[in-house]
């Protein structure tokens, strides 16, 4: 089992009991509908898991000074439209915080959220952003600068399905840009998809078991990875592995949402709120960049000037409309990428 800093990669599902969530004094409530232990559950993607666990022990003694109460934070990771999935067929998720905007839409159109769940949270309830970059072997042997350099035929990629993975859709949706973004037709999109898949010997359901088969079973050249996952194969690979920035990529910018079907059952509503509020703080940022997720607060941002390399990031709305779009064009049954995986 993969190891970073002592934490497992290989678990999909980690069990976190921290002491404590953080509150914002704006809540006005209590903390739940008695003055117990209060329970939450975080269903969350892939790569997260390390990120959430030391913001909920961060959180921990700010909420147990506000509210006067222990709680215990629950940690659900895996794909995140599996995610998505489960908490619609009855997971009781307090936070959703998946990477993909139609993974957490799917659960308002469940009746698990609120419209205008977006607008909940300040910066469209985008406490960090993210994209996706090449992970390859050191001393880059097949030299992948480019998306292009994917369709090599020599070339073995590693990438989760878009089928399951906000990984996946957001590695397919970044190639597909290098193309038409950059004067190509969407036939020639198609085609640089189509010799990309083609070189895929293994679909994975989630991130993290991509980054398994890549860093630990040894299989591939590049591994097609979310920031922050890279960032923590090169730690564990002890120079094994190297990162490369391609010169474009796409802009990740995974929402959070309170499950307000499941939070109003529960009665842990001004817990579940007041969780989320911590992420803009300034100690919370600052955790967030530590673990190569792109912080959003412009002082932040400012005080770790230098850490992200230079990369043109292009948001989904250049290459479709909104994310809705992008599922129907893209990702549904029989759509564009069943199209050409089918023939590989």
């Amino acid at each position: 089992m993969l190891q970073i800093n002592g934490r497992s990669f290989g678990l999909w599902l980690t069990i976190v009991v921290a002491a404590g969530l953080g509150c914002n004094s704006n809540s006005g409530t209590a903390a739940a509908k008695t003055k117990g232990p209060v329970n939450l559950l975080n269903v969350s993607y892939d790569p997260t898991r390390e990120l959430w666990k030391e913001l909920n022990k961060a959180y921990t003694p700010q909420f147990e000074k506000e509210f006067g109460q222990p709680l215990t934070i629950e940690q659900s990771h895996g794909g995140s439209a599996s995610q998505a999935r489960l908490i619609i067929e009855g997971l009781k998720a307090d936070v959703a915080t998946l990477s993909i905007w139609t993974d957490t839409d799917a659960l308002r159109k469940n009746g698990l959220l609120k419209e205008g769940w977006e607008n909940s949270l300040p910066n469209k309830s985008l406490p960090y952003t993210s994209t996706v970059v090449f992970v390859v072997r050191k001393g880059n042997p097949k030299e992948i600068k480019d998306w292009k350099d994917l369709t090599k035929p020599d070339v073995k990629v590693v990438t989760p399905s878009p089928k399951t993975s906000g990984n996946g859709r957001l590695s397919l949706l970044a190639a597909w840009g290098s193309v038409v973004l950059n004067g190509g037709s969407e036939e020639q999109a198609v085609e640089l998809l189509t010799k990309m898949y083609k070189n895929v010997p293994i679909l994975d359901s989630g991130a993290r078991g991509a980054t398994m088969t890549f860093a630990q079973k040894g299989i591939g050249d590049v591994h097609l990875a979310m920031e922050s996952e890279a960032y923590l194969e090169i730690a564990e690979s002890k120079g094994a592995l190297e990162i490369v920035y391609p010169p474009q990529s796409i802009l990740h910018e995974p929402q959070v949402a309170v499950v307000d079907a499941v939070v109003d059952e529960k009665g842990t509503r001004a817990a579940a709120e007041a969780y989320l509020k911590f992420l803009y703080t300034p100690e919370a940022q600052e955790i967030i960049a530590k673990h190569y997720y792109r912080p959003t607060d412009p002082a932040v941002i400012a005080k770790i000037a230098g850490k992200f390399p230079e990369i043109k990031l292009f948001p989904i709305t250049d290459i479709v409309a909104n994310w809705e779009a992008a599922q129907v064009k893209f990702f549904a049954d029989g759509a564009l990428f069943d199209s050409f995986y089918a023939k590989n």
